[in-house]
């Protein structure tokens, strides 16, 4: 069976976590291997054990840094595809910084980066 998720007020935020100290996450749905499975309907965002990445698999997930969010500089083995959907934030790369806008988008590919919020809003 073939489902469609649709999440909208404080429901879709029961899978928050928190990563280093001024990261909030929240899964929305991972994915594991290629075809797909797309039989059932189990929330996949409710997902156990669900790292930074899944071998073979996808995750979209939605985060929040907060200004003086802790440095991580870190290199994932996957395309990260992020949208600024509001205030500013700056992705640090090894010989340049990246902008990045309410509204902005970006597409990642295996880089070592760190995030850094030097705004006043998360």
């Amino acid at each position: 069976m073939r489902t469609a998720r649709r999440w909208s007020g404080s429901t879709r935020w029961r899978r928050i976590f928190q990563g280093r100290p001024g990261a909030t996450g929240c899964n929305i749905w991972a994915t594991e291997g290629f075809p797909v499975n797309n039989d059932g309907d189990d929330d996949a965002g409710q997902r156990k054990g669900v790292g930074t990445t899944i071998p073979n698999g996808t995750i979209f997930r939605v985060l929040e840094f907060a200004p003086g969010l802790a440095p991580r500089n870190h290199r994932t083995d996957s395309i990260d595809y992020i949208v600024c959907m509001a205030g500013e934030i700056d992705m640090e790369l090894d010989d340049t910084t990246v902008h990045l806008k309410a509204g902005d988008v970006m597409v990642q590919r295996g880089t070592i980066h760190n995030w850094i919020n030097r705004g006043t809003e998360p």
